[in-house]
């Protein structure tokens, strides 16, 4: 599974090297990230490269679910424990067995809910819904969001203790913009995929049509790329390969195509857009209304690029109240 995820950028080896060095461990991981940056795909080589490939991989969506369904999917419960429990169900960390549980959007997970996990983690054990009994919890965990829990457990929206459990080895999936040079590698290779099921033969994508992938922001990351390589398959008429640009013309800034001052032009671009969400937020880094959540990063990240890309906080606060 490692081998599906596609680059060469120095963003993603850093990614994979991480993934290397904790894999075969029993260490809880973290992986944070935008949606649609391929945070399963990395909790799926964690798994492959471990010990425990050959047992089984449990994938549970903690947003996609009700809350009191959420429960007994995780613990499973026995007959008659509550109104509609007809038959005992066996739930995901039973499940799993020696395997590795993934719970995916872990940052929608109820807070009542919570507490019952933090114990899992803890005493690694857990009863079903209407037992006594207690069970072993034998598998490893992942956990992986696209929110920024340090500020929700600033906000009282996650629990502490809970997020310091998950959080004891975490990995970062770069966004597709951070990591621009996989975009040929990535095309290239979704091209292919589509084609070959869709019986076509596409031999070379222009380089006009390249050059508006690279350009365009990706604000849906790998998913986004995906849907419009997929669509352009479908409408490939075996002559040029070309894309709908009209979905890439959206109110997203676009990137410079590469050359020797891109990675100047990209500084100012970032720094502007930086300070733009700053003013916005009145200088607050954290919280709904701060320039993190604008920016949809984690307040670590955006901490990081303040102090690299030498930007005042204080100015703007200054700025606004006077």
């Amino acid at each position: 599974m490692a081998d599906a995820i596609v680059g060469r950028s120095g963003a993603l080896a850093s990614v994979l090297q991480e993934v290397n060095l904790v894999a075969d461990t029993d260490t809880t991981v973290l992986i944070q990230g935008e949606t649609g940056t391929g945070k399963e795909l990395v909790a799926r080589a964690l798994h492959d490269l471990s010990r425990r490939r050959e047992m089984p991989f449990q994938r549970i969506n903690c947003a996609a679910i009700p809350r009191d369904l959420l429960e007994s999917d995780l613990f499973g419960h026995e007959k008659g424990s509550f109104t509609g429990a007809i038959a005992q169900k066996i739930g995901r960390f039973e499940l799993a067995g020696q395997g590795t549980i993934f719970l995916d959007e872990i940052g929608e997970m109820p807070l009542d809910l919570q507490p019952k996990l933090l114990r899992v983690l803890q005493e690694r054990e857990f009863e079903r819904l209407g037992s006594a009994r207690m069970l072993r919890m034998n598998a490893r965990v992942i956990a992986a969001t696209n929110r920024d829990l340090a500020t929700m457990v600033e906000e009282r929206k996650f629990r502490e203790d809970l997020f310091y459990r998950l959080s004891v080895f975490p990995i970062r999936v770069p966004a597709l913009r951070e990591r621009r040079e996989d975009i040929p590698l990535l095309v290239s290779h979704l091209v292919e995929r589509f084609a070959s099921r869709m019986n076509k033969r596409i031999d070379s994508i222009p380089p006009e049509t390249m050059q508006a992938l690279m350009r365009y922001a990706w604000p849906g990351n790998i998913r986004e790329l995906q849907n419009v390589i997929e669509r352009a398959v479908v409408l490939y008429d075996g002559q040029t390969f070309l894309v709908d640009e009209t979905r890439l013309k959206r109110e997203t800034p676009q990137l410079p195509l590469p050359g020797a001052t891109f990675t100047t032009a990209l500084a100012e671009r970032e720094k502007e857009i930086i300070e733009a969400a700053l003013v916005e937020s009145r200088g607050r880094i954290s919280g709904p209304s701060g320039a993190a959540t604008k920016l949809g990063i984690p307040r670590q990240t955006l901490d990081s690029k303040i102090a690299s890309l030498q930007i005042s906080k204080s100015r703007f606060k200054v700025q606004l109240a006077s």
